[in-house]
């Protein structure tokens, strides 16, 4: 990926340089040459695009910011109730990620997410212990999560 955008970053400068015209102008209309001969040559590079990587970080941004708001509101709508009937719940959450970072990156996006948080990785980092203030059934809770954030997740780190 990296060797990607240095090559589109590579081809930008040199159309600049043969355009005899150093401005932002000439560079991306480079840029965007560069990246079509990126996209013609895909096949002889290992790794998928770098734009498809791109598409799916800011897919998963959205996706947590949209739990982020349905959860405050979750969340706001509990305080608010005149009767505090909630069923706080640890369940543990069994996770397909390999890497530490993609562990990491999941942890942290549970428990900046209002209402939930991560209170212990086990320690062959397979099984993730949550705690959620308000659960109505474990099995939803489970597939929830890995349907939206682990998925996510795994778009964005697999090849």
């Amino acid at each position: 990926m990296a060797f990607q955008i240095l090559l589109n970053f590579f081809i930008a400068s040199v159309w600049m340089f043969m355009s005899s015209s150093m401005n932002a102008r000439t560079f991306i209309v480079g840029y965007l040459i560069g990246f079509l001969l990126i996209f013609m040559m895909r096949r002889f590079f290992k790794q998928r695009l770098y734009i498809e990587r791109l598409w799916a970080t800011i897919k998963l941004t959205l996706l947590f910011f949209k739990e982020l708001t349905l959860s405050n509101i979750s969340v706001l709508l509990l305080v608010l109730r005149p009767n505090l009937n909630i069923q706080p719940m640890i369940f543990a959450l069994p996770t397909d990620l390999e890497h530490d970072w993609e562990i990491t990156l999941l942890a942290s996006l549970i428990t900046l997410t209002p209402g939930t948080i991560v209170l212990y990785v086990s320690d062959d980092q397979r099984t993730l212990y949550i705690h959620a203030i308000d659960v109505d059934d474990v099995d939803d809770a489970i597939d929830s999560i890995k349907n939206s954030f682990e998925k996510a997740i795994k778009e964005v780190s697999r090849p």
